[in-house]
This record gives C-alpha cells, structure tokens and sequence, in this order.
C-alpha cells in the first residue's frame, strides 16, 4: 500500500486499527514512534547492485492504556515527515514488535489496516541455478515404453 493510498483512507476514518496477519489486533494504545524513509543498497547473491526504498511505520505499545491515535493525528505525523523528510508515494512498510521486530506489508480493508506478511526471496535464480517452477509436460507426449506400469519394477 502506497503512502497516497494510507492518506486518502485516513481522511475517513476516526480511531485508526492495525490488524496483524492472524487476525489479532495490535492493541488501541499503540504509538506510531517513527514515520521515515528507509533505503536499502545491496548486492543479490547473483552479483546484482540493487536499490529500494520505502516509506517505514514503527508501531509501539506502552503502559499508557488510554492512549488513543486518531486518524488526524496520524495525518499530522505523516504531514511533518513529508516535509522533512521529503517522502516520496512510496510502498509503507509496518514495523511491530512481536518476539523480534516484524516488518509488514499493509493494506486496507473493512475500515482497518491489514499488516501483511513478508517473505524473503532470491532475486538472483537464473545464476543460482534454481528451477524457476516444474516444467508442465502432456503426459499423452510420453512414449508407451517410458511409461512406468506396475510389472515393469520401476514403480
């Protein structure tokens, strides 16, 4: 979910919810503690340079059970990193503590944000040598004498 996409949703709601992927929701009292820019420089194992960005959320929770962070609040906060830190309409990516920092996709549904689970990846495959997927043969392709039967003991 893009940053434009968070602020539009936001502009029509009151109390804002963030729903994690189990279908938990992270407790009404949390803090966005950090709304920034966040680029990472790498190389792929393919020997690939890469570069993304993104726009980062950092949900905390404390002691403080009558905190509330209403939707105009949170604007506000993004209103101020826009322009400090010059955000661009990135993809947001969700920070959350659970047994070790998460980090969320997100997106919106039923008045709530979804936290999205992330996965790692191999960006390089072709020079990993890792199959790209298994390859769909006809199996009426198949010449009769390839065909296992079970009085040929290859089955």
């Amino acid at each position: 979910m893009k940053l434009s996409q968070i602020k539009t949703e936001l502009e029509n709601l009151n109390q804002v919810n963030f729903i994690l992927p189990e279908g938990i929701a992270v407790p009404a009292h949390f803090h966005v503690t950090e709304v920034g820019a966040v680029t990472k420089r790498y190389i792929d194992c393919g020997g690939t340079l890469r570069e993304e960005s993104k726009v980062s959320f950092q949900l905390w929770e404390a002691d403080d059970y009558e905190h509330r962070l209403g939707a105009s609040k949170l604007l506000d906060i993004i209103s101020v990193a826009e322009r400090f830190l010059e955000l661009k309409d990135l993809e947001v990516e969700v920070e959350y503590q659970g047994d070790t920092i998460g980090r969320y996709g997100l997106e919106f549904a039923g008045g709530d944000f979804l936290l999205t689970s992330t996965q790692t990846d191999c960006l390089a495959k072709e020079k990993c040598g890792i199959p790209m997927g298994k390859p769909k043969i006809r199996l009426s392709s198949i010449a009769q004498d390839q065909v296992c039967t079970p009085n040929l003991g290859c089955c």
